[in-house]
């Protein structure tokens, strides 16, 4: 497909158009309506043919990437994360990818989970415990490699070294495969059980608010991430002139989509005779950059402002009436799907 540009399209919640991702709805407004995504696949783009939509799942995109499978991907921080660590702990190889947009959804925390401590002890106090008394430390996540790479910080960070800097990832409770070091068992969910239950030392956890991990009684003792959807490439695709230009399109747009979210364009006419204190309210208020958008007509003047939905120091409603108190008339509200300042708005 040297032609056309492949995207790794994830399936899951931001699939689905009645969960938080809606990334249906956020392609459409980008000018990318989809056939078959929301449905499960095989994803297409009626109005693209240039674009081609490979299915997958986000904790795979990083690798595709790498190898070059997939040329551009949506997907999250930490499993991209994921996947170069793995990439660079298990086969020595350093991958480089970028992310050229944040999609501003898909929000989460990976965090260290771990039971109650006795006499409410401190972690690292804890951690440098098992350090000193074990010869092997177990852990369970569905990131093995972030957890390992946590794990190697943390332990350099106790003033604790070189014997501790062998590890191994295997599936759920099999025997380990070192005689000294951190045991990573690579889980599919229900890491909390898993903790709770005695199964491992602590768990590497995805999450968004925490119920989950305060409904099984745990406590959260780290942070070692935070993590958003985006949209990733490999920056080889530059050598490619079509597909490099294919991207820049597909980001500009997509930029331009998120940009608009929760913004309106508010139309009005004033009198040309009384346009001063509009001016003046409008500029005492922020609600436009270099200079008011105006349409000038014979006896009036008609503005168009771009104005946030979802800011408590200047609420729409407001605006509004502060407007039409100022002799505003037909006042409209319409809402934005896209919004591009310029090329600029990318630096990819």
């Amino acid at each position: 497909m040297k032609d056309k540009l492949i995207i790794g399209m994830p399936a899951g919640s931001l699939a689905d158009p009645k969960r938080g991702g809606n990334l249906v709805t956020l392609l459409k407004a980008a000018g990318f309506p989809t056939r078959g995504y929301e449905d499960g696949g095989p994803t297409a783009f009626p109005l693209h043919s240039m674009l081609f939509g490979w299915d997958g799942r986000p904790q795979e995109f990083g690798a595709q990437l790498a190898l070059h499978e997939v040329d551009i991907a949506i997907g999250g921080d930490d499993w991209i994360t994921e996947r170069l660590l793995e990439y660079r702990h298990e086969y020595g190889q350093e991958i480089s990818l970028q992310k050229i947009l944040s999609l501003r959804r898909g929000n989460v925390r990976v965090v260290v989970v771990n039971a109650p401590l006795p006499d409410g002890r401190d972690f690292d106090a804890w951690m440098s415990g098992l350090l000193r008394e074990r010869n092997i430390i177990r852990v369970v996540s569905e990131m093995p490699y972030l957890a390992a790479d946590w794990f190697r910080k943390k332990k350099e960070a106790l003033g604790f070294s070189g014997n501790w800097d062998a590890f191994s990832v295997q599936k759920y409770n099999t025997p380990p495969k070192i005689k000294r070091g951190l045991v990573v068992y690579e889980a599919w969910g229900k890491t909390e059980a898993k903790v709770l239950n005695g199964g491992v030392d602590f768990g590497l956890e995805i999450t968004q608010t925490g119920s989950a991990i305060r409904n099984y009684g745990l406590q959260i003792s780290e942070e070692v991430m935070t993590s958003e959807t985006g949209l990733w490439a490999n920056p080889v695709i530059k050598k490619d002139s079509v597909k490099y230009e294919l991207a820049r399109m597909f980001l500009l747009n997509l930029y331009g989509a998120v940009f608009a979210e929760n913004k309106v364009l508010v139309l009005f006419n004033m009198r040309k005779d009384r346009i001063g204190p509009v001016i003046e309210y409008l500029e005492g208020n922020g609600l436009f950059g270099d200079e008011p958008t105006m349409n000038e007509g014979v006896n009036f003047t008609e503005f168009s402002i771009q104005m946030s939905m979802d800011n408590p120091k200047m609420p729409l409603a407001q605006v509004r009436y502060d407007l039409a108190r100022l002799g505003a008339t037909h006042i409209e509200t319409v809402p934005l799907d896209s919004c591009i300042p310029g090329m600029d708005a990318i630096e990819f």
